[in-house]
């Protein structure tokens, strides 16, 4: 799958402000300086998309892009274009905001992963440098109890040397298996060095075959 076009869309204060459910949307969030802008951009080729800040909580709507990818299936010559959206969530970290803030942002995420209908994927990205954090594990003991599917990502893997990131993701599933039986697909990724990328847009182009079929978009 190739990305053809990615262009924002619209930034929404709440589930109810968002487009249409009528195209497959696959949302990215984590906690505040996780590298989610930069991922995104490294996953669209597009460094200008979503806007990245040294400040973290920069990310307080739920911004759609809209994305516009073609495959050539191995049956035929003819490449199928496809929709979707690719989503923006405000992490979880919520660094320096206010109370009432952090209960609006909860509430708002809360209320788009439970009953947007056409997600299909929710990426959540965990810090490749750092041992298992409560704060990502409790995050993810939510979409678990809302039964919502996800993955993981693990970002920022050329901050470290590759024994220290190995070790830190195979520490955070063995955390997840204190109660988890199943695991996730997970993702090891750099918005630097594009590690992962591929990876990522085949699975995304896979669970978009699979729920589109060959049909255009």
């Amino acid at each position: 799958m190739q990305i053809k076009k990615a262009s924002y869309l619209i930034s929404s204060p709440g589930i109810e402000n968002c487009p249409l459910p009528t195209l497959p949307e696959y949302a990215f969030i984590g906690r505040s300086n996780v590298g989610k802008s930069s991922l995104i951009n490294m996953l669209c080729r597009n460094d200008k998309l979503a806007k990245t800040s040294a400040s973290p909580g920069k990310t307080q709507m739920i911004n759609h892009f809209e994305i516009v990818s073609g495959d050539i299936p191995a049956d035929s010559k003819k490449e199928i274009l496809y929709k979707w959206y690719l989503v923006d969530l405000p992490g979880y970290g919520f660094a320096k905001v206010s109370m009432r803030s952090r209960n609006r942002w909860e509430q708002m995420i809360e209320n788009y992963l439970r009953k947007r209908e056409n997600l299909a994927q929710v990426f959540v990205l965990i810090d490749a440098r750092h041992n298992p954090q409560k704060i990502d594990l409790d995050f993810l003991e939510k979409l678990k109890k809302w039964e919502v599917p996800f993955s993981i990502v693990f970002t920022k893997s050329d901050k470290e040397n590759q024994r220290t990131v190995s070790k830190n993701v195979k520490s955070f599933f063995e955390a997840m298996k204190k109660s988890w039986q199943f695991l996730p697909m997970h993702f090891v990724t750099s918005a630097v060095k594009k590690t992962g990328r591929e990876k990522l847009i085949a699975f995304i182009d896979e669970t978009n075959a699979e729920m589109m079929g060959n049909t255009a978009g």
